[in-house]
């Protein structure tokens, strides 16, 4: 028997970060991409974001790897969306994504920040916050390989 918790705070976002995630299919988008999770007997924890990119908290299953997870998310939700919103038919992620693993003590606070996304959104934009993410992580990247 394997006894996990595999906590992942997954943040991905729309091609050239154009604003596709509108009003009119935001939550839909969201209880889909929770079904996804499920789907792969995962737990979707929390999920939101801003016109242009997605932030998840999620326990993934410990025979799914994250990149696994993530292209099928991202797959299967373009298509979704394309079958079923006209105003989404050019619609596509961008490739890559951040990943980043949580401990169960910070799992509170991870949902308040992924919850307040739109309030964070109004004085910092994504690249920013992606930087930031990934200081706090402590990531090395190169900033001209960044999601744009």
């Amino acid at each position: 028997m394997s006894l996990t918790n595999l906590l992942y705070h997954l943040v991905f976002a729309t091609q050239d970060r154009h604003p596709w995630i509108t009003d009119e299919i935001e939550q839909q988008l969201y209880e889909y991409l929770g079904g996804i999770i499920r789907g792969q007997r995962g737990t979707s924890l929390e999920i939101n974001g801003v016109e242009d990119h997605v932030h998840m908290l999620a326990k993934l299953h410990q025979s799914r790897a994250v990149a696994d997870v993530l292209r099928e998310l991202k797959s299967e939700s373009s298509r979704w969306l394309h079958q079923n919103f006209d105003s989404a038919d050019r619609f596509a992620w961008q490739p890559g994504y951040a990943a980043f693993t949580v401990s169960e003590s910070q799992v509170d606070k991870v949902r308040r920040y992924i919850r307040n996304q739109k309030q964070h959104h109004r004085t910092s934009d994504f690249r920013e916050e992606l930087i930031a993410l990934l200081n706090a992580h402590r990531i090395e990247f190169d900033e001209k390989y960044l999601l744009k």
